[in-house]
Order: C-alpha cells, then structure tokens, then sequence
C-alpha cells in the first residue's frame, strides 16, 4: 500500500493531505480505499510536516495546497512558526496554517495567514 501510495503521490502531496485531513488525496492511490485513507491521513497528521511547500506541478484534483517555493513558502513558514512560538503545537499550527492557505488559494501574506489559523484554532 505504501508503494502504490508513494508512486502515485508526491511526499508533498501526502504531507499536504494528513495536514488537511483530505482522505480523498490519499484514495487515490490504486489499492486505497477510504478507510484505509482516513487511518494514513490520522496517522501521519502528528508524524508528517503539516505543510510541504512542492515546486513541483500540482495535482490534477486540486485539493492539495501546492505552494510555489519562494515568498509564499516563507509566508507559510513565517505562520507555523509565529503560531507555534505562542504556544500552538507544531501540527496544530501547520493545520491551521494549511487550512487558511487553502482557503486563500496560496495567495497570502504572513500576516494573513497567521490571523486565518487563529481564526480556525479558536473553532
């Protein structure tokens, strides 16, 4: 199963999916059905960075936050970082952060992030 998931996804992609809980990316993978996903994507959550940021081509599914690497990764990074130096553990923060980039479509300031990930941390 880890070869199927592994061939069929990029490390960034799985990271990506345990921070977001998004089974869906994880089911993609021949062999993987949802049950299966969900306990990968539960696993990982703790395990895994919360969130990669892939130079690479995004996935056809979009669902994944696929970061371009330059200003916005270092946005995300400067986030996880602010969120985790007030007190947040790191996998809450890099969901949080995760979350709010998804919901900005990579398109955010540190500043930005940082507000959207309290805001989905207070939830």
């Amino acid at each position: 199963v880890a070869l199927a998931i592994l061939s069929a996804l990029t490390p960034a992609d799985i990271a990506n999916a345990s921070a977001l809980q998004d089974k869906a990316i994880v089911s993609q993978a021949q062999g993987v059905g949802p049950k299966v996903a969900q306990r990968i994507v539960t696993e990982l959550q703790d395990k895994a960075p919360g969130l990669l940021v892939d130079s690479g081509p995004a996935t056809s599914s979009g669902n994944v936050v696929s970061l371009p690497a330059g200003a916005q990764g270092s946005a995300v990074a400067d986030a996880v970082s602010a969120l985790t130096n007030l007190g947040y553990a790191p996998a809450q923060a890099s969901t949080a952060v995760a979350v709010a980039a998804r919901d900005m479509d990579g398109e955010a300031s540190a500043q930005e992030l940082i507000r959207l990930g309290l805001k989905e941390l207070a939830q």
